[in-house]
């Protein structure tokens, strides 16, 4: 009965072992997929050549005596062409 006891003891604290080394090892590998993560996402994108650069695309503003309209319109389909203006506007003779 005593060595039934003593091999329940032995077995057990190899089970706790194990388990602490898996915990540790999923902690360790979580920990290195955060820091390849963490360096990736620092990086710089590449750029192919003649790509548009977006920090080039988004400085870009009104110039060659093109003014803005006047009143912004509250249809933005209508005044592309693909849906119909809501009232007739009228037109000039």
């Amino acid at each position: 009965m005593i060595k039934t006891v003593v091999r329940d003891s032995i077995q057990t604290m190899q089970r706790v072992k194990v388990g602490l080394i898996g915990l540790g090892a999923v902690l360790l590998l979580i920990g290195l997929a955060a820091t390849i993560f963490g360096i990736v996402s620092r990086e710089r994108p590449g750029t192919a050549i003649g790509a548009p650069k977006a920090d080039v695309a988004a400085n870009l503003s009104v110039s060659n005596g093109m003014t803005p309209a006047a009143a912004p319109t509250s249809e933005p389909l209508a005044e592309l062409g693909v849906a119909p203006a809501a009232s007739p506007t009228p037109t000039k003779p």
